[in-house]
């Protein structure tokens, strides 16, 4: 690991910036520093611009994609690396289309559901519909965290890095109890593969997708 990307680390942790958050910033930067084949120390304005141009016009990413770049080098170079730019000139964020989000009927999200092959994918997902949960913030449940007694669940680390409590209904304490005699885990609602870590986001979200491609002619036919 060089200098640079262990002092981004720890300005990231001293701020308490989101684990996903993090990762998402250390591989842009890499990205970033790979295109160039040199360190960001090295580079400035004219080879930022440059990359900007790179990834609208070449890699044809969307605005949002860009984003996560933008705000991946603006933390580099203004906080890490300190520089006393105008970074709204020198590093712009594109401008997000608005669009309304898609919501499925609850009939759709059977639908949906019944697409998922996996039981632990399928389990985390109706989780997170049933509580209003975030993927991230659903498999870092814990055993303890689902209450049974005052029917809430307690959602540690969520947005904005806050601790919450969200209702448990019937159903879905119903849906983890049946979960949880087929996994029967000690401590992580949702393990992963090595016993000591819950399941990654990754993993669901790749689950995700694959049901998504099966959803999709379910609603054609």
């Amino acid at each position: 690991m060089t200098p640079l990307r262990q002092r981004m680390l720890e300005d990231m942790r001293i701020r308490n910036l989101a684990v996903n958050t993090q990762e998402a910033y250390v591989q842009q930067v890499s990205l970033f520093a790979r295109y160039f084949n040199q360190s960001p120390e090295r580079l400035g304005p004219e080879q930022i611009r440059a990359y900007q141009v790179y990834l609208t016009t070449e890699k044809k990413l969307a605005p949002g994609s860009i984003l996560i770049a933008v705000s991946a080098l603006r933390f580099l170079y203004k906080v890490t690396l300190k520089k006393d730019w105008t970074f709204d000139a020198i590093i712009p964020a594109p401008q997000k289309p608005q669009a309304l989000p898609v919501v499925l009927s609850p009939e759709e999200v059977l639908q949906f559901l019944a697409c998922v092959a996996s039981r632990k994918h399928r389990a985390i997902l109706t989780t997170c519909y049933g509580a209003g949960l975030r993927v991230s913030e659903c498999i870092a449940l814990t055993i303890p965290a689902i209450d049974s007694k005052r029917m809430v669940v307690r959602v540690e680390q969520g947005k904005g890095m806050k601790d919450r409590y969200v209702m448990l209904s019937h159903k879905l304490l119903a849906i983890l109890r049946e979960w949880w005699q087929v996994e029967r885990s000690r401590h992580w609602l949702f393990p992963g593969e090595m016993p000591d870590q819950h399941i990654s986001r990754s993993a669901v979200e790749l689950g995700c997708q694959k049901a998504h491609r099966g959803y999709l002619p379910s609603l054609t036919s």
